[in-house]
């Protein structure tokens, strides 16, 4: 059975920079993907960055792209969210995600494993 902890999340000033964590365990994840997304109250949750667990490509949604990074560590079986000059708007519980091929990444509905979430607070 799949199972996605993420760690990591905090509060945080505007400018500051968060790593997140996801350790997946429970398969091995060769023709997987590993997603982050993010939902704020009130609001849908929303893609953030993917990455396939073989070949390593990265895909980013426009809001975040050019500060946050996405990575992966093989030998550890974990995912990271490296988040710089964090916005207020960044606010959200972060939720790492796993599915069987990329496909349609930025569709939640696609994807079948989900963590916990982290919550991450942006202060202005």
């Amino acid at each position: 059975q799949v199972q996605l902890v993420e760690s990591g999340g905090g509060l945080v000033q505007a400018g500051d920079s968060l790593r997140l964590s996801c350790a997946a365990s429970g398969r091995t994840f060769t023709s997987y993907a590993i997603g982050w997304f993010r939902q704020a109250p009130g609001k849908e949750r929303e893609f953030v960055a993917a990455i396939t667990w073989t070949g390593g490509n990265r895909y980013y949604a426009d809001s975040v792209k050019g500060r946050f990074t996405i990575s992966r560590d093989g030998a550890k079986n974990t995912v990271y969210l490296q988040m710089n000059s964090l916005k207020p708007e960044d606010t959200a519980v972060y939720y790492c995600a796993a599915r069987y091929r990329l496909g349609a990444y930025q569709n939640v509905m696609g994807w079948s494993y989900w963590g916990q979430g982290t919550q991450v607070t942006v202060s202005s």
